[in-house]
């Protein structure tokens, strides 16, 4: 059957049995007689592969296996029927070829049973599809010790199905609570117990779910019970099981990707990790802002690591963390870098972070991984901490900031206070314009937690000497006239523009893009440090 001598080594073999498991394999061969020749071939190599089996084989049978290895006669019954010793009569089981997806009998749907006669009575034993792959799939479905593909029957009479216990039974009720945008990447299937192969899958699954957990999760939905279920999601299989991922890669919400390949680990584990979460934000340290942080909403952890792309495990933390932290990484060549002395790093791979008032941290260096699941247990630990710390920080400093601030918050520009505000010995007048209530609430937030940051020059929330900067907000549907007088269009198309206006020469620079902590902090930077242009006023701005 394997077509190897009767001395052959076990090297041999083993060689033949995946060569011919790989051609004759009912996934990739739909010829008339493959799944039967399949058969033969895994119990050949069942028994060639072990001593014992081997010696009664080389005792009893032939180089056709007649008597104790019945390789091609059918019999009366139109089955095959296989002897490990003593011939027909004795230790035996047989199957019909039309049985193959279903072999009947006392064990699960997928299994078979055959008896041991004899004086002592009948011994029953299972053997499942499951067992037959063991060894081209690297592992059989179920527990237990076994022996060559034979195993004894531990499985329900009742021709229910089992799962593994890696892999999660999942209903609606799974599925939201500990899958749908919990930033857990998992690899699920879909079946029903009437569709045939199912047994080739769940190796398979569960193979990749090991490989990678810690960063990934499996689960299996019987789409027979969960049938509304499943049709709600689009899952539904109709001639073979599904098999989809939990994705994160296009968006921030997560999604099924059905799966379309070949179904082999090596490919599928490839597919899984291009969907592992993607909330990190690859950048180079020559352009990284190491000032900016304060009034963030979320602290900054960054990864500094030699790996050219984002390593798994921050991709995990990231999904895990995604509303917690903002993510980053970075490639570097070594601690010699001046990029990375300058964050004080000793020992790569690291973890920086910063605080959302812009204190910075070392987390941690030199990390050394085990494996993915207990990395991840580490700096999620590390995570926590450092939230709980920034937690402890932001709350100091609000306190502090209140008392300072006496309450203060950045006023509402209106006619009879503008001048007050805007005044023409006031060298700069940064007015925040807003739409909605929405933005109005950002633009306040950002705004006053920059006005209370030293930057290059003194500032003040509203009216101060004349070196002071003052700060406003505008309500634009009610003074588009207003925003006229900067720009012809008055900013329409953008929600929140920021203008920094100078009184005195009557310009006026505009900010335009993305309102974040960052980018108000780096563009009032940029107007006091004299380094953004100004722009003539059409007009000079008035309030009525």
């Amino acid at each position: 059957v394997l077509g190897v001598e009767r001395n052959a080594s076990q090297r041999e073999i083993q060689k033949a049995f995946h060569k011919l498991s790989l051609q004759y394999h009912p996934d990739k061969n739909k010829s008339k007689g493959a799944q039967e020749k399949f058969a033969e071939i895994n119990n050949a190599y069942d028994i060639l592969s072990d001593e014992d089996k081997r010696k009664n084989f080389d005792l009893y049978g032939d180089e056709k296996g007649n008597p104790g290895f019945n390789a091609g006669n059918t019999g009366d019954q139109g089955g095959y029927t296989y002897f490990t010793n003593g011939g027909p009569g004795h230790s035996g089981f047989t199957f019909r070829p039309d049985e193959w997806q279903n072999m009947g009998g006392q064990g699960s749907p997928g299994s078979f049973s055959f008896s041991f006669g004899g004086s002592g009575g009948q011994r029953s034993f299972g053997f499942g599809l499951d067992d037959i792959f063991s060894n081209f799939f690297g592992g059989g479905m179920g527990g237990g010790g076994q022996s060559g593909g034979f195993s004894s029957s531990t499985r329900s009479q009742s021709g229910s199905r089992s799962v593994r216990k890696s892999i999660r039974a999942v209903n609606s009720q799974v599925y939201k609570k500990e899958i749908s945008d919990k930033g857990m990447t998992w690899l699920i299937f879909s079946y029903t117990p009437t569709l045939k192969g199912t047994q080739y899958y769940e190796p398979i699954i569960e193979e990749v779910a090991n490989s990678l957990e810690g960063a990934l999760k499996a689960g299996i939905i019987n789409c027979e019970t969960e049938l509304s279920f499943c049709n709600d999601l689009g899952v539904y299989p109709r001639r073979a099981p599904r098999v989809f991922v939990y994705s994160y890669r296009s968006s921030d919400s997560g999604s099924l990707v059905e799966y379309n390949g070949d179904l082999a680990v090596k490919n599928l584990k490839t597919f899984c990790q291009e969907h592992l979460p993607r909330f990190s934000k690859r950048t180079d340290l020559s352009n990284f802002d190491f000032s900016s942080g304060i009034g963030e909403t979320l602290p900054k952890v960054m990864l500094l690591s030699k790996k050219k792309d984002t390593p798994v495990i921050w991709h995990v933390l990231s999904g895990l963390y995604h509303n917690r932290f903002a993510f980053f990484d970075a490639g570097v060549h070594d601690v010699s870098d001046p990029k990375v002395r300058r964050l004080g790093v000793d020992a790569l791979p690291a973890v920086v972070g910063w605080l959302t008032n812009g204190e910075k941290h070392i987390l941690k260096t030199g990390i050394s991984v085990k494996d993915i699941k207990s990395a991840v247990q580490d700096l999620s630990a590390l995570l926590e901490g450092f939230e709980k710390k920034n937690k402890k920080a932001a709350s100091s400093q609000a306190k502090k900031a209140q008392s300072e601030s006496g309450d203060k918050q950045i006023p509402l520009l209106t006619g009879s206070n503008f001048e007050a505000l805007c005044r023409e010995t006031a060298p700069v007048c940064i007015i925040g314009a807003f739409r909605s209530a929405k933005a109005r609430d950002k633009l306040e937030r950002i705004l006053s937690a920059v006005s209370q940051k030293s930057l290059s020059r003194r500032q003040n929330l509203a009216v101060g000497s004349g070196d002071s900067i003052s700060y406003a907000l505008l309500d634009a549907s009610k003074y588009a006239a207003f925003l006229n007088s900067f720009d012809k269009s008055g900013f329409k198309s953008i929600d929140k523009p920021l203008i920094a206006y100078k009184p005195r020469k009557g310009k006026y620079a505009a900010f335009i893009g993305d309102v974040t902590m960052e980018e108000v902090e780096r563009f009032i930077s940029l107007v006091l440090n004299g380094d953004i242009k100004f722009t003539k006023t059409q007009k000079r701005p008035t309030l009525k």
